[in-house]
C-alpha cells in the first residue's frame, strides 16, 4: 500500500523458473507491494511449482508474446498503481520505493538500464543493447519533443490506474516490442512522464530474445519503426488526452486543498468577527427584550 493506494507488481514469466520465486520475495519484502500477478505464458515445466508458497497469484495466457502476457496481468488487476517488471534476477524490488515516490507527481514513471552507476556486473547491457536502447530513445525523445528518455526497453515501470485505463483500448502489439507501444501512446495521449533510473543485475538464465544478437537486432528495427510510424500517422486512433480527462495532479490537488482550507477559516473567521459585533459588551447592558 502507498498512501492508501494498492500496489501490484505484474510478472510475465517464460523462462524463469529458476528466479521467479526470489523475484516474488524480493517484492513481497519492500511492504509495500499488495499483490505480486504472475502471469504463466506457457512457461517451462516448474514453475508453478516455484510460485506456489510466495503469496502471488498466478494466471495464465495462453497466447505467446511478452505483451500478451502484460496485457492479460493488466486486465487482471484492480490496483490504483500498477509496475511491470520481470522474475528474471534483473531488476529489483529495492526500486519499488523509488517508482512509488515518483508517482506522487506524475501518473507514469518509465525505468531505465542505461544509467552506468546502475549497471552491475554480468548484466546483460553490452554497447549495443545500452547504445542502441539509448538511440532510440532519443529519437523518440527528438522527434516527440518529451522530456528526457534514455531506455525504449526497460519493462520495469510504473503507470496509474488512470493512465493504464486512457491507453488500453489502443495497446495492440502482443511481442517484445509491447513496452515502447505504451510509451508511445503515453505519449500520444499527453500523459505526464518521468524516467529514473533501475539497477538492473546479471540475470539468472539465458533471454529468448536479448540473449541472440540478431533477435536483439531485429527487436531495435522493429522499435525503429514502430516510433516513426506513430510520427509520421500510421497510427491514427480517436485519443482523448490527458489534460481534458485526468484528475489533477497529486501536489495541484494539494494545494487546491490548502486554498480551500485557507478560505473557509478566512469566511469563519469574518463570521466570528460579524457576530461578535452584535453581542453586548457586559450582561448589565442586555436588555428584558434580549433575554426573551
Amino acid at each position: 500500500m502507498w498512501h492508501g493506494k494498492k500496489v501490484a507488481v505484474i510478472f510475465p514469466t517464460y523462462n524463469e523458473k529458476d528466479s521467479i520465486h526470489q523475484a516474488i520475495l524480493s517484492y513481497y519484502a519492500t511492504n509495500l507491494v499488495d499483490e505480486v500477478i504472475v502471469v504463466n505464458n506457457n512457461a517451462a515445466p516448474g514453475t508453478s511449482e516455484e510460485v506456489a508458497g510466495t503469496g502471488a497469484r498466478e494466471i495464465f495466457e495462453s497466447k505467446q508474446g511478452y505483451g500478451n502476457a502484460l496485457l492479460c496481468g493488466l486486465d487482471s488487476t484492480d490496483a490504483n498503481l500498477i509496475i511491470l517488471s520481470e522474475p528474471d534476477g534483473t531488476f529489483s524490488g529495492h526500486d519499488v520505493i523509488k517508482l512509488l515516490a515518483y508517482s506522487d507527481d506524475v501518473p507514469v514513471v518509465f525505468g531505465t538500464r542505461t544509467t552506468r552507476e546502475f549497471i552491475w556486473q554480468g548484466a546483460n547491457m553490452g554497447k549495443f543493447l545500452r547504445w542502441g536502447n539509448w538511440a532510440v530513445a532519443k529519437m523518440t525523445e527528438v522527434l516527440f519533443n518529451t522530456t528526457l528518455l534514455t531506455d525504449m526497453g526497460c519493462t520495469q515501470r510504473l503507470l496509474s490506474r488512470e493512465a493504464v485505463q486512457q491507453i488500453r483500448p489502443h495497446l495492440t502489439i502482443g511481442g517484445s516490442h509491447f513496452g515502447p507501444q505504451v510509451l508511445l501512446e503515453v505519449i500520444e495521449h499527453g500523459i505526464p512522464f518521468v524516467e529514473i533510473p533501475m539497477n538492473y543485475c546479471a540475470r539468472v538464465g539465458e533471454s529468448s530474445v536479448t540473449g541472440s544478437y540478431w533477435k536483439a537486432w531485429k527487436l531495435g528495427w522493429r522499435m525503429i519503426f514502430l516510433v516513426l510510424g506513430y510520427r509520421f500517422g500510421l497510427h491514427p486512433r480517436n485519443r482523448t488526452l490527458w489534460q481534458a480527462s485526468a484528475a489533477p495532479p497529486p501536489h495541484a490537488r494539494q494545494q487546491q486543498e490548502d486554498a480551500h482550507s485557507n478560505a473557509s477559516l478566512v469566511a469563519l473567521g469574518l463570521e466570528v468577527q460579524k457576530h461578535e459585533a452584535k453581542v453586548p459588551e457586559t450582561l448589565d447592558s442586555v436588555t428584558v427584550k434580549d433575554l426573551k
